[in-house]
């Protein structure tokens, strides 16, 4: 196929990818009014209970009533709650607070919709206090990473017109237990900290209030100068210190429960405590002071990579684990689940391993920046569950996640997506919960609510979705290949790409080292040594070749092309059956959807269908690109059960796509061919 054709075709699949027909997604989980007017008993009242009362009255069915009381149980915490089973004629639902009956009342909803009955006592207690969404929404309505239309706040329109999506967002946090969202990207407009904005902003803080969910906003380190004029943002300066006790004190005033602070600072150009010659423990407890009278939190982010050491993936351990128990109190540390960026597949960043008196949380990312975006079914949990598999969910604080929203009318662009917003409010809430019950619970209540579908067919969607992450590791990076994606947007394959002027960190050559010898960065003891970073037993696993797991063996180390995997197969051969089993894999989630055809609402049939084929050609050209890029190096042939590339390396290198439109309708990438 040549350079013209392939433009073609991928000018094709976006026109495609854009949703047709009556379909739109919007309801997400929420429960649906029944007109039954269920019996509801409440001898207290508060708004929020009365949002609990009303929820139950308009979705609940059966013949029994529910009585919410709240109860002095303290083990339940401030969110907790029990469901009794029926008796004499009523099922009793008890919390200690308005919030915690709030989330039973959901959970009562849930289980109504999925066919469960309640035959026993349900005792349900989050984890972790904080389970934030961070929103990456830029004050002109754009969104960084975002691949679901524009922002879903209107800052041009609020405080005075005030959108009913607000009130659902709200809602469909609540009923998978998030309390806590940041409202703009962290690469932050200081205008956001402006008596303007934060009229606005406390609009939306007393929509969310009545939903258990506390505003948060990202700052920008520098606001000081920005806004007020100083000189330095120094945090060891008087008048700097006293600006941002005033600040907070003005937030306060305006919104009581306000949460605190998200600040991404000396990272990606933006400002930061070490432009001062501080440590990132001297800017945020310069925050965490001005917030503390208040009750308010300051996360910090982990997220660096100065030019330092020759592995990018050691930074943010070399800058923050010297200033282990240098933060105060109320400050978490916010580290990325990997030591890289949000990768398909990366080992756990080892700061969790190492600041043991630091408070700690989270970061994961929701929308699919390196996981084709909005056209790639990508299910998110079984990733998750990866994480929590190495990091005892026990030892964080807190959990983030980089959220997937946008005002297109299913929320999050591909609607099979709306799955991984789902599966992070649940796993926020319970870590514990099995990547198939999180399947199986929002299949259940998004696609085949009311749908007479067989078992089998259930099955197989329900495998289609937990199969899809390690699918999309074996066509775009398989064995611990990384960061291999095409400059800038991170759509598609560029192993290859060159940059005039651009940092070696930040091109795929850094990462994958191809040369004539061999594949992979070499971050063992006797290269970066990188693996001197990770606790027992990790360390001594990933640094021995034989023991360390082939999913990341070329993470930590370059290995010759004819090396012999534990398959029995040479490296290159491995590697080439990978990425053959990945365009497979999509074939058969292709089929597996066909098969579903007669039970699925048609227009969301056809906007997922649509989709498979552009994630199934994307498969085709990440392997044809990769492999014939290595294949260049290695100069050994594709073994006989690998598929021939349809393409030529020439006209793949051709291909250049770009993000240029983030209104597209579907989010999708309108203007992605130039």
């Amino acid at each position: 196929m040549n350079s013209k054709c392939i433009l073609a075709f991928f000018a094709v699949c976006v026109f495609l990818a854009s949703p047709l027909g009556a379909y739109n997604g919007s309801r997400l989980w929420l429960p649906e009014k029944t007109g039954d007017q269920a019996t509801i008993l409440n001898d207290v009242e508060s708004t929020t209970i009365l949002l609990a009362a009303e929820e139950l009255r308009d979705a609940w069915r059966g013949d029994c009533a529910i009585e919410l009381k709240l109860s002095e149980d303290t083990a339940l915490g401030r969110d907790g709650y029990v469901i009794a089973p029926p008796a004499d004629g009523k099922i009793t639902l008890k919390a200690n607070t308005d919030i915690g009956l709030l989330y039973g009342a959901y959970h009562l909803l849930r289980m109504q919709r999925m066919g469960h009955e309640l035959n026993k006592e349900i005792r349900e207690i989050p984890l972790f206090d904080v389970r934030i969404l961070n929103h990456w929404d830029n004050l002109d309505g754009t969104i960084e990473r975002g691949y679901a239309g524009r922002s879903l706040w209107k800052w041009n329109e609020l405080p005075d017109i005030v959108s009913p999506r607000y009130r659902d967002y709200a809602r469909a946090n609540a009923a998978i237990g998030i309390n806590a969202v940041v409202l703009n990207n962290v690469n932050a407009s200081s205008k956001i900290l402006t008596a303007e904005y934060i009229e606005k902003v406390a609009k939306l803080a007393d929509i969310f209030r009545d939903y258990g969910i506390k505003v948060y906003l990202s700052a920008n380190f520098a606001a000081p100068m920005q806004l007020g004029g100083l000189h330095t943002a120094d945090p060891l300066d008087d008048d700097v210190v006293e600006w941002w006790r005033e600040k907070c004190d003005e937030i306060y005033k305006m919104i009581p429960d306000f949460g605190g602070f998200l600040v991404k600072a000396n990272s990606e150009g933006q400002p930061g405590p070490c432009d001062f010659d501080r440590s990132h423990a001297d800017g945020a407890n310069m925050l965490a002071k001005a917030l503390k009278p208040h009750g308010g939190l300051v996360m910090w982010r982990s997220f660096v990579y100065s030019p330092t050491d020759d592995d990018r993936a050691k930074q943010a351990y070399l800058e923050f684990n010297p200033l282990d128990g240098q933060f105060d109190d109320n400050v978490m540390v916010q580290i990325k689940n990997g030591p890289v960026d949000f990768q398909p597949r990366e080992p756990f960043n080892p700061l969790f391993g190492s600041m043991l008196s630091t408070k700690q949380m989270v970061e994961f990312q929701i929308t699919q920046e390196y996981l084709g975006q909005s056209n790639h079914l990508v299910f998110l949990a079984p990733m998750w569950k990866e994480f929590f598999g190495w990091v005892n969910p026990r030892a964080l604080s807190a959990v983030a996640g980089v959220a997937n929203i946008g005002d297109n009318d299913n929320w999050t662009g591909h609607p099979l997506a709306q799955s991984n917003w789902y599966a992070f409010g649940r796993l926020a809430w319970n870590p514990d919960l099995s990547s198939r019950e999180i399947a199986e619970e929002w299949l259940s209540l998004i696609l085949y609510d009311g749908s007479p579908i067989p078992e089998l067919i259930k099955n197989s969607i329900t495998e289609m979705m937990l199969s899809s992450r390690e699918a999309a590791v074996d066509y775009m990076m398989p064995l611990g290949l990384h960061h291999l994606f095409a400059f800038g947007h991170h759509y598609g394959p560029e192993p290859w790409c060159w940059r005039e002027g651009a940092r070696p960190d930040w091109l795929p050559s850094y990462y994958h080292q191809a040369d004539s010898v061999g594949i992979g960065f070499n971050r063992s003891e006797s290269g970066s040594k990188a693996v001197a970073q990770y606790p027992q037993p990790y360390r001594e696993i990933y640094n021995n070749v034989e023991t360390c797991p082939d999913n990341l063996l070329l993470w930590f180390h370059h290995l010759p092309w004819d090396f012999k995997m534990k398959s029995g197969l040479t490296l290159w051969n491995e590697l080439c059956c990978h990425y053959e089993r990945g365009c497979q894999a999509v074939k058969k989630m292709q089929a597996t959807w066909k098969s579903a055809e007669p039970y699925i609402d048609a227009d969301l049939y056809k906007d997922v269908e649509r989709r498979l084929v552009i994630q199934s050609r994307d498969a085709e050209w990440w392997k044809d690109a990769c492999l014939l890029y290595f294949g260049e190096f290695s100069q050994m042939p594709l073994p006989e059960n690998v598929s021939a590339p349809v393409h030529t390396l020439d006209a793949l290198k051709n291909v250049k796509l770009g993000i240029t439109n983030y209104e597209a309708p579907s989010g999708e990438l309108l203007d992605s061919v130039r």
